[in-house]
């Protein structure tokens, strides 16, 4: 990259602080309007901010009818690709439109209308994009939840957001077994206070659900008995959904994105930031019920007039870890976004790359990876195979598009092994220390957005305007605090290396988990690993290291773990203290794939521990308990059975 072309990519980012009416502004002809906005930003109830005040428009409009207003009806919206059934479907924008517009008549025969709440229930089929493009259709507010949670945790969901409707499926599809999702739906229903008019079931082949008389409806009779419904114009400020997310009280945060600024923003980012042109195939290989899967399953790609892959699935075992190049292959897709531990399962299973050798991947240009911290031994893995750009990039739930990366779409900077890159148009990104004051380049801190958060970012917490501030906003007053740890470098790039409640804190010294999991990662029969703090009598917490291996290392446990110990003296220093790890089978993880490191360390130390609802694979943690226990700890650990 030529100094020109840094400097004006460092312009575009400080006209987008200094003036962000212009710049959103700019940003928005690319969003079809019903009735322009009379204010970009307003800032007169802040810290609530405003995007596009004043303005009228359809986020389902645009992300189906205006496409196939402009002739595109023919080009494929979504292509289904479902290993676990055998089912590859391709629906254009033309069947979507007509689709989404008859379900939005089902929901519109049911009393759903602009404002009112609508829950989704279902796994990752077409259906549940349809139904989620519905809701925007009539303006009403989609909550979707990830198919499988457990009942309790579906209840406290339901009698938050109080749906008037509730779309879900008979069942969800996983290796090797059917996830029963009605009976469960049912008693989350009996536990909520709040009771929904109506459900609609969509039954799949694999297992038909009981309905409940006066209240269930099958989908395909509730499409049968539907007109089309036309796009409700709402207003920019309008809620478009609302995303639950893990509060730390063990209630649920309702994340809430409004119409336009989201619009604006996930368009732009297609553009911009991903290198995506319309008609291209983009594949976002994560689930909808989690926030990539709102941003780059559905709105994104739709947005701007892109193929998007929908995938019921997973990296290995569906049926090899060749599943993600197949699908490469044989859709052509472009650009791939998955998370870190996808590749790390893949690169377990196949550390050669075997498989990747098997498959066409020339149209294949970019693999984005976000969710979690990208290792740079995956990422680098990543890059050797593919033989393509390999992007690491931050962003949120709450934040609902890249808060820092490599924008490959504007200027392609060169790559920092643990690093983000820069931060992105809209964010001003700052490291704080505990006393509110921004920190010296390459210092640790906490990571915080300067407000106002730019558009497509969370707007409040829905019935929850008090907690959205003392959550986000109160420790560090003018800043969104983001959770995060981390410092940036003397060329600006964001290097973002644990949660803050991943600092551990060993004899004064402030210690990283990322930064030692980076070293852990590197060795040469490693796969995947996590850092925990535990308790020590003497320093107050000392690093411990869980270990998968790759497969087929046959190597003795105690000659690598004394190898690792060695390469973090030697590339962290003495000061980590780092000299304890375990092997395990698997570590366990939410189903977005983020590491339990916070549960793994109540285990190891004994304290009493939940279920947390999220989790991918619950007997991966007595698991966990056994093996800590062979190293001496979890030795009193209490498991209680509600969940977080």
């Amino acid at each position: 990259m030529t100094a020109e072309q840094i400097d004006a990519f460092d312009q575009m980012h400080a006209r987008s602080i200094a003036d962000p009416d212009r710049f959103w502004g700019e940003a928005a002809q690319g969003i079809s309007w019903y009735k322009p906005w009379s204010k970009v930003l307003d800032d007169s109830t802040a810290p609530f901010y405003r995007w596009f005040v004043g303005s009228e428009l359809n986020t389902c409009y645009n992300a189906v009818d205006r496409h196939v207003e402009a002739g595109c009806g023919d080009q494929a919206a979504i292509i289904y690709d479902s290993p676990l059934t055998g089912t590859v479907q391709t629906i254009t924008y033309s069947e979507l439109q007509a689709s989404v517009a008859r379900f939005a008549g089902a929901l519109r025969l049911r009393g759903v209308a602009k404002g009112d709440r609508v829950l989704v229930y279902m796994p990752m089929i077409p259906q549940t994009v349809i139904a989620m493009l519905a809701c925007a259709r009539l303006g009403a507010v989609h909550s979707v939840v990830f198919g499988g949670f457990a009942p309790n945790e579906l209840a406290t969901r339901i009698d938050d957001a109080k749906p008037k409707v509730i779309v879900s499926a008979s069942c969800g599809i996983e290796p090797n077994r059917i996830v029963r999702y009605k009976p469960m739906l049912d008693c989350a229903i009996e536990q909520a206070k709040h009771k929904p008019d109506s459900v609609i079931v969509y039954q799949r082949s694999q297992e038909r659900a009981s309905l409940v008389e006066d209240r269930d409806v099958d989908w395909e009779q509730a499409v049968a008995s539907a007109q089309p419904a036309a796009c409700v114009p709402v207003k920019g400020t309008d809620p478009l959904y609302i995303l639950y997310t893990s509060g730390t009280t063990g209630e649920p945060k309702g994340v809430v994105r409004d119409n336009a600024g989201h619009a604006v923003a996930l368009r732009w980012t297609m553009e911009h930031f991903y290198d995506v042109q319309p008609g291209e195939v983009f594949w976002a290989a994560s689930d909808v019920g989690w926030v990539v899967g709102h941003s780059y399953i559905v709105y994104g790609p739709l947005l701007a007039g892109c193929t998007t892959v929908v995938f019921e699935g997973k990296p290995v075992g569906t049926p090899d870890a060749g599943t993600f190049w197949r699908i490469v292959e044989q859709h052509k897709v472009t650009t791939l976004f998955t998370a870190p531990t996808a590749f790390r399962a893949i690169k377990r299973e196949d550390p050669q790359g075997q498989h990747i050798g098997k498959y066409d991947l020339s149209h294949l240009r970019a693999l984005f990876l976000a969710g979690e911290r990208s290792d740079p031994d995956t990422l680098q893995w990543a890059e050797q195979k593919l033989q393509v750009p390999v992007i690491d990039h931050w962003w949120q739930t709450e934040t609902g598009w890249v808060v820092a990366g490599n924008p490959l779409g504007t200027h392609l900077f060169p790559v920092k092994y643990g690093s983000a890159t820069r931060p992105m148009p809209g964010w001003d990104v700052q490291v704080l220390d505990s006393e509110q004051d921004v920190v010296a380049r390459g210092k640790i801190g906490v990571l915080c957005i300067k407000l106002p958060l730019p558009p497509g970012a969370l707007v409040t917490l829905w019935n929850a305007d008090l907690r959205f501030q003392n959550s986000y906003l109160r420790a560090y007053p003018g800043y969104y605090e983001s959770g995060d740890a981390g410092f940036i470098d003397e060329e600006g790039y964001v290097h973002v290396m644990t949660r803050t409640d991943d600092i551990i804190n060993v004899a004064g010294h402030r210690l990283s988990t990322g930064a030692i999991e980076e070293v852990l990662a590197s060795h040469c029969d490693v796969a995947e690993c996590a850092v925990i703090g535990v308790a020590d009598q003497i320093k107050g917490q000392v690093p411990l290291g869980l270990l998968c291996l790759k497969a087929g290392v046959n190597r003795s446990h105690e000659e690598i773990i004394k190898e690792i110990v060695q390469l973090v003296r030697e590339n962290i220093g003495p000061v980590a203290d780092f000299k304890r790890a375990v092997v395990v089978n698997r570590l366990p993880k939410t189903r977005s794939g983020k590491i339990l490191r916070g549960t793994m360390q109540k285990i190891a130390d004994g304290q009493e521990w939940k279920m947390p609802a999220t989790i991918d694979d619950p007997g991966s943690l007595p698991e966990i308990g056994a093996a800590l226990r062979t190293a001496g700890y979890a030795l009193n650990t209490t498991f209680v059975t509600s969940s977080e």
